[in-house]
């Protein structure tokens, strides 16, 4: 059961089944791009698989980007919730669409925000959430996961992925909870024929071919940089070189599916709150200490460091890439940096 077959009619019917529990968001074409949509309890969301990710990551759902905290430090809490305030999000919700790239980025989050000391906000977001995943079947000029060592296709961390072939898709179930919902779902699903089990993994050797060929045509051939690499480059003049055009925006930082520093702030006199903020380490003012002492004032240090974190630190203490190359920096950068030309001049690549 852990790979079988829906129509494409059948998928919209098991959909709307979904919808009626939650609420859903999905990818909505808007022109080439692809934009989160949602849709409440009983709607009809027509969702189809898009072709590659959509312009927003998941991060949103899970990691809110404004968050009033103090209500959970002090305030009263749910009966149905100990520890989580009343007004905290609740009932469940469901992804669909979800590329590889995005998923691969949970690993980073649920890090830094399930680990030894569990964020209650994230954690509550992250359990009411189903991943219903997909394969890329093309992609975006900015795309680079093979790059970072990912692929055009989902590898884990997904309750159902989808592999479109003809007349419907192949579901992978990749958890319990979609195990469940298959099951459910009694006479939609059905065993898949060879040829279509054989068709999906053509598909998905064809997209990786392609985007490997043009990163090798781009001459991208660092291969996914290693903490080897960061620790040669440190002194590079590459670093002052590429913040001459960085206007400290922090759009990097934000669309990132990966980024996760916030900053706290209090607020009121009486009536307390304190905010939860997504922050960004090309501000800066982000490393800042008391007393004014910055480790990082110059903004080619605080280039370098978002590079060393994704690239270093994440592979050393967490074990995957801190990109997933989901080329969403590539767009948002008001200077034009290319994080994949910033690493082919670093590694001397031509």
């Amino acid at each position: 059961m852990d790979t079988l077959f829906i129509s494409a009619q059948d998928w919209l019917q098991f959909v709307r089944s979904i919808a009626r529990k939650m609420r859903v968001f999905y990818p909505a074409a808007h022109g080439d791009d692809y934009h989160l949509a949602s849709a409440g309890p009983g709607e009809c969301p027509p969702v189809a698989a898009s072709r590659y990710r959509a312009v927003q990551s998941m991060k949103p759902l899970l990691f809110d980007a404004r968050l009033d905290v103090g209500g959970y430090l002090g305030g009263e809490e749910s009966p149905a919730r100990p520890g989580i305030r009343p007004d905290a999000p609740d009932g469940p919700q469901a992804v669909i669409g979800v590329k590889g790239c995005d998923l691969r980025a949970l690993a980073v989050l649920d890090f830094v925000f399930t680990g030894d000391v569990a964020d209650p906000f994230y954690a509550l977001n992250r359990e009411r959430t189903l991943v219903i995943s997909s394969d890329c079947t093309a992609f975006k000029e900015v795309c680079f996961c093979t790059l970072v060592g990912g692929s055009p296709h989902p590898e884990g961390g997904y309750d159902l992925n989808l592999s479109p072939v003809d007349g419907g898709y192949l579901v992978h179930v990749g958890s319990p909870r979609g195990r469940a919902l298959v099951e459910g779902a009694a006479g939609l699903f059905v065993d898949p024929a060879p040829a279509q089990r054989e068709e999906a993994s053509a598909a998905r050797a064809r997209v990786t071919a392609l985007i490997e060929e043009r990163q090798r045509a781009c001459g991208y051939l660092w291969g996914g940089t290693t903490k080897g690499l960061m620790e040669r480059v440190y002194e590079s003049g590459v670093w002052e070189e590429e913040a001459g055009r960085c206007v400290e925006c922090g759009a990097c930082n934000f669309v990132c599916p990966t980024c996760h520093c916030f900053l706290l702030s209090d607020h009121g006199r009486e009536e307390f709150r304190r905010m939860r903020n997504w922050d960004a380490c090309q501000y800066k003012g982000f490393a800042r200490v008391g007393g004014g002492s910055n480790p990082r004032p110059e903004l080619y240090q605080r280039l370098r460091n978002r590079y060393e974190k994704k690239f270093h630190f994440c592979p050393v203490v967490i074990g995957v890439c801190g990109c997933t190359g989901c080329g969403r920096c590539v767009e948002a950068c008001i200077g034009k940096i290319d994080m994949r030309e910033v690493l082919k001049k670093l590694s001397g690549c031509k």
